[in-house]
């Protein structure tokens, strides 16, 4: 459903830009795809109407690392480090994956991401073995309904496909303002030799793709980020996911660099890579966002990965992250990390619309309006989002999505689940 005006009426609004702020009694005015203005008692000629009564309004979150193909194969890995989960995941169930399979687990894992208020995701998808599992991949994003970087990846150490990652920038994702986008999701150099990592980065170039990259220290670089450096290869347009084990300095280089991080707090506790990252990023001077990251062990929501953060930086940073400082990494931050803070993030008027409604009137959010930024990191979950606009289109209504065939995506996410299991 798509309005050319929607008011949504006297909500606890909560911006983000330039920090997050909550204010009571306030309206969001959307014409089209666009926040349009943003304040109390906003006149309402020719909008439809929605009322935001004790409800809290804020943009939608933002995940800056996901494997959606993993929604088929979840529980797969709980309480494996990460040596284990690379020979299960990518071992054992990544060969098994037909191209049906990557559609089905990509869209249940987008469908899931909607439905708890991600409206913005990059998917770093890694099961890519043919051209047909990246069509699948694609195709799934774009049926999904929300706002998404398709991050070609590979299922192996190597170069992947670069031909195919032509065709899909050449013929499919060829406009960078579309609502699904792409990057190239090379293994960078922590993982690959050197020579590959230059190979991936001129082809990163050559179509004008942004990078995202997983980093640690070893097994290949233990300076990832210095070995960038030196081959002329450190620029602004990549994402750095996890890097706990880097070291401070190797950090202010990404930062001086402008280069954004993803932390995912849950799966790196999950998965024992090293102390909590989060804090260290962002008093490095890194942007930072927030990824659920490895759905094979750990829910698929942010509201988790918010007090897994949150919880982390009591242990690892003095001092430690505040609940708007989460919030952020959640929204506003997420987007700047993807290049997006031109576009979402905010509710700032000129941005697109992409708003989430949580219920304040459910038990666990009773009395929570004292501090509805607090209630959102601390207290909130998928249960309580009533509400989601995508680009000004409501994707979710009355606590239910409206968007895409649930059912069939339950359904096909079974067969998947079921075949995989059984080859």
């Amino acid at each position: 459903m798509t309005g050319t005006r929607l008011l949504l009426r006297n909500g606890h609004v909560i911006d983000t830009e330039p920090e997050p702020v909550a204010r009571a009694g306030t309206d969001v005015l959307i014409e089209g795809d666009r926040i349009a203005a943003v304040g109390p008692g906003l006149p309402a000629d020719g909008a439809t109407v929605i009322d935001a009564t004790d409800r809290i309004v804020l943009p939608g979150f933002v995940d800056t690392h996901r494997h959606l193909w993993e929604t088929a194969i979840r529980t797969a890995t709980v309480d494996m480090d990460l040596a284990g989960y690379m020979g299960v995941v990518m071992g054992q169930y990544g060969p098994r994956f037909r191209a049906p399979d990557v559609y089905a687990a990509t869209l249940a894992g987008a469908l899931e991401a909607l439905d708890a208020g991600v409206t913005t995701l990059i998917d770093y998808s890694h099961a890519l073995h043919t051209p047909e599992h990246a069509d699948a991949a694609v195709d799934a994003l774009q049926a999904a309904g929300l706002r998404a970087v398709f991050g070609y990846g590979s299922p192996f150490i190597g170069g992947g496909n670069p031909d195919d990652v032509r065709r899909i920038r050449v013929a499919r994702l060829t406009v960078d303002d579309a609502l699904v986008t792409m990057a190239l999701a090379p293994g960078g150099p922590s993982f690959t030799p050197i020579e590959q990592v230059i190979a991936d980065w001129r082809l990163a170039d050559e179509l004008g793709l942004p990078l995202t990259i997983h980093v640690s220290a070893g097994p290949v670089a233990t300076r990832p980020i210095s070995a960038l450096r030196e081959h002329g290869l450190l620029r602004a347009n990549t994402l750095y996911v996890h890097g706990n084990s880097l070291d401070d300095d190797e950090l202010k280089l990404i930062a001086e660099s402008g280069g954004t991080a993803s932390a995912t707090p849950a799966s790196e506790a999950q998965m024992r890579v090293g102390a909590p990252v989060a804090g260290r990023l962002r008093r490095a001077g890194v942007i930072t966002g927030l990824g659920v990251d490895a759905v094979a062990s750990l829910p698929g929501d942010m509201f988790s990965v918010m007090r897994a953060a949150l919880l982390a930086s009591q242990i690892a940073d003095n001092p430690p992250l505040t609940a708007p400082d989460v919030l952020k990494m959640a929204t506003l931050d997420g987007a700047a990390a993807l290049g997006l803070a031109d576009r979402i993030g905010s509710l700032r008027p000129g941005r697109q619309a992409d708003v989430i409604l949580l219920r304040l009137d459910d038990l666990n959010m009773l009395t929570a309006e004292r501090d509805p930024i607090a209630a959102v990191v601390t207290a909130a979950n998928p249960g309580n989002v009533e509400t989601i606009l995508v680009a000004g289109r409501i994707v979710k209504a009355a606590g239910s999505l409206v968007h895409g065939d649930l059912a069939q995506a339950v359904q096909a996410l079974r067969t998947t689940a079921a075949a995989v299991n059984a080859r």
